[in-house]
């Protein structure tokens, strides 16, 4: 089989359990974890990519345990390090589909440089970022994520610390798929996986996960059946941002912010807009990124960004190609040898 048939869609048949490794999961009962695992291994037989062609990369934290509970490849790396990892394990074998499993503390915390690097690049790696708003695996204590104000062990008295937004730094980085999901809508979390799945380049996707233990019902508003309809904005290509209890709201831009309107289906506004994922303009999607941290508005979830750029590991190989065909084959023993080479001699 040519490395072009092992990673080509529809040409390896593979199960939900041939992605199921001998390890058990280890995480709280009720973590949202269980839901994030479980929606991966349904989206990898759909991809016809052999089990050796896949890997998965982690940091620390509860998130990182993923690589265990996949029969695939996968690497337990170091705290924050997995965008760095990963990207040299892409880069010595362009063929293999690479994935990035982290959550807010490890990605954003100790690895959020890393993280911004690999955005910027365009490395072909799918990233899903678990955010519970919480460090859970280190009991509790406050991440880049938590709320303003939010008490935990570490913060007895409510944390100082203005939150990050980690879609708005995933856009801003410069990754080519940017999106958002949560754990209690499977459906929905499929959907966006299978999208990042497959997208060239950098695919960025963060999951609100629910942490039961030590930030529970952190995300409880969008998921409550007599909250969900007014707070959770499901992002649809090429429809307005329509929501509410009974779909009678809408988003509307106006000169430079969002604000909401009435909306009629039989009789839309014909200046609302409607969602574009693929629009290279990203004043839109800083906008929408930004309503997720005003309660007077809804939380958009679905896909910010979709759009087709060269990636970095494409770029490297036309360049290697490029200068072999002008300088010839690379020879080490020379290269060791040229130069600025000196030599310390014993006397």
């Amino acid at each position: 089989m040519s490395q072009q048939d092992k990673v080509r869609p529809g040409k390896v048949q593979l199960t939900r359990d041939d992605f199921t490794s001998k390890s058990e999961p280890r995480w709280c009962p009720g973590c949202g974890d269980y839901a994030i695992l479980a929606q991966m291994k349904k989206i990898l037989p759909d991809m016809g990519i052999p089990r050796e062609n896949i890997i998965f990369v982690s940091g620390i934290g509860c998130s990182s345990r993923f690589p265990y509970y996949m029969n695939t490849y996968g690497v337990h790396s170091i705290h924050g390090r997995a965008p760095t990892i990963a990207t040299g394990i892409k880069l010595a074998n362009p063929d293999l589909k690479v994935f990035v499993i982290t959550g807010d503390g490890d990605g954003l915390s100790i690895g959020g440089n890393h993280f911004i690097h690999l955005c910027r690049r365009n490395v072909d790696i799918t990233v899903i970022l678990f955010n519970n708003r919480i460090y859970g695996l280190t009991k509790g204590q406050y991440s880049p994520t938590s709320l303003k104000g939010q008490i935990t062990k570490s913060s007895p008295y409510g944390s100082l610390e203005n939150p990050f937004n980690p879609i708005l730094m995933a856009l801003a980085s410069g990754a080519t798929f940017v999106a958002r999901t949560i754990d209690r809508n499977p459906k929905h979390m499929i959907e966006v996986f299978k999208r990042a799945a497959m997208h060239k380049g950098t695919a960025f996707v963060e999951v609100y996960q629910n942490c039961v233990i030590f930030n529970d019902g952190a995300f409880a508003d969008l998921t409550k059946p007599d909250t969900k309809s007014e707070r959770a904005l499901y992002m649809e290509q090429g429809k307005p941002y329509v929501f509410g209890n009974n779909r009678d709201k809408s988003l509307r831009w106006s000169s430079n912010h969002f604000e909401v309107v009435p909306y009629d289906e039989n009789n839309p506004d014909k200046e609302l807009m409607v969602h574009d994922e693929h629009s290279l303009n990203p004043t839109l999607e800083f906008g929408l990124a930004s309503l997720s941290d005003d309660p007077n508005f809804p939380t958009p979830l679905g896909i910010f960004r979709d759009v087709a750029v060269d990636t970095y590991e494409g770029l490297l190989l036309k360049q290697i190609e490029f200068v072999k065909q002008k300088k010839g084959e690379g020879d080490l023993e020379k290269l060791f040898h040229s130069g600025n080479t000196f030599y310390i001699e014993n006397k």
